[in-house]
């Protein structure tokens, strides 16, 4: 096979967007979707592979950045839109695109790589670790209800047009990125992804709807959702799809939640993509009414590993040299001495004995603080070398809130 890597030309978008649509089913999208992705492509962070005049290799890399444990937010290459056609498949271009992608994204001094991933097991192979979970709920809102706490009447409830709002919503998102790990900061024009509402995405419900929360004046709160109206012959049984929903105080949070509760003509709430210890799960009286799942979410990748692991902080003081296998990016094989604490961190080359043996991998499933060390050590992933390191790193690494990716890209 004689193939071509190179990095996307304008001129190719268009192409080179059909044949990704074509290798995940070749489902249509609204005009008004593909505007947007267009809109978005980074182009001279964008790659195909061509036989010929024909691409049959798709990747992408948005520049991110991604927040941390310490609040920081860290460069990241939102690797993105990766596809083979399916009559090129198991001849290396997934490998040849993943090894140049990797390349460039140290080129560009960048520590991280994190994506999405269609299924779990493609990426392990080239170092990315499966570092946050999303939470979907089913939430039976007949038997259950929201305990809200005090304060609940200094909040104010509107319905308002859903882009009448979107530069306050926007703010509101804006604010929240540091508060918790895995969450993005993006480039002008992401602020349109959630005002798409394609009728594919909205489960039979009606067109998006958004209710704003106010305080004394001021935009504290959102949610964005569909009702899906049904009925039989005992009577209604809506379904309220959440879409978006996010606050910045506790007592906002849980007002919203209540109004999505209280909607008549519904007896369920379904949200399908939420932090795994969000609070709705302790202001919800009854959990066994939310029917609550958990999958995977954002993979991280370390791509300049001393760089990625001083770039956020560490909750207790540390000091620990990691034995490091990265065979895909061998730069980063060896061993490193890290020590940090809460204010920050130094992570360098060192001689010195190693207290644990890891791969990349499960530095990048453990770097946002949603898995532990010591989990992993449990599966035969880490390897102790000093007694008591695991427990000491695992304990350091961890994060108050469970790291969360709020959207894919």
């Amino acid at each position: 096979m004689t193939t071509e890597l190179r990095v996307l030309r304008p001129s190719e978008w268009d192409d080179w967007y059909r044949k990704l649509m074509l290798a995940f089913g070749g489902a249509g999208e609204t005009p008004e979707e593909r505007d947007l992705w267009d809109s978005l492509t980074e182009h001279a962070r964008s790659i195909g592979v061509w036989d010929g005049d024909d691409c049959v290799g798709t990747a992408g890399a948005f520049s991110f950045g991604v927040s941390v444990p310490g609040g920081a937010t860290v460069p990241a290459a939102g690797v993105t839109m990766v596809s083979v056609a399916a009559t090129h498949r198991r001849r290396g271009v997934l490998t040849s695109m993943m090894r140049r992608q990797l390349d460039d994204v140290r080129g560009w001094g960048e520590p991280l790589a994190v994506l999405t991933a269609s299924e779990p097991e493609i990426y392990g192979r080239f170092g990315y670790g499966i570092a946050t979970q999303q939470m979907s709920a089913q939430i039976d809102t007949v038997q259950a209800r929201i305990n809200v706490p005090e304060g609940a009447d200094a909040v104010r409830l509107r319905f308002a047009k859903v882009e009448d709002v979107a530069q306050e919503c926007e703010a509101v998102y804006v604010r929240s990125i540091g508060s918790r790990p895995g969450m993005l900061a993006r480039k002008p024009g992401w602020e349109r992804l959630p005002l798409l509402d394609p009728p594919g995405d909205r489960d039979g419900g009606s067109a998006m709807l958004c209710v704003v929360a106010e305080r004394e004046g001021e935009i504290v709160g959102f949610v964005r959702f569909h009702n899906k109206a049904e009925w039989e012959p005992r009577g209604p049984k809506g379904t309220i799809v959440l879409r978006h929903i996010e606050a910045l105080d506790p007592v906002t949070y849980a007002v919203l939640w209540r109004f999505l509760f209280d909607i008549d003509l519904t007896v369920q709430v379904v949200a399908r993509n939420r932090p795994v210890d969000d609070p709705l799960l302790h202001l919800v009286n009854d959990v066994r009414r939310c029917e609550v799942r958990v999958r995977d979410g954002l993979f991280v990748r370390l791509v300049d590993l001393g760089a990625a692991l001083e770039a956020r902080t560490y909750q207790t003081p540390l000091d620990v040299v990691f034995d490091v296998e990265d065979a895909f990016c061998p730069w980063n094989t060896g061993r490193w001495r890290l020590t940090g604490d809460s204010k920050g961190a130094s992570c360098k080359r060192t001689d010195d004995e190693a207290d644990l043996a890891l791969s990349v991998r499960e530095l990048g499933a453990a770097y946002l603080g949603g898995v532990s060390l010591t989990a992993l050590a449990g599966a035969g992933r880490v390897r102790e070398l000093r007694a008591g390191a695991v427990a000491e790193a695992s304990t350091a690494f961890g994060s108050d809130l469970a790291p969360w990716l709020p959207h894919g890209f």
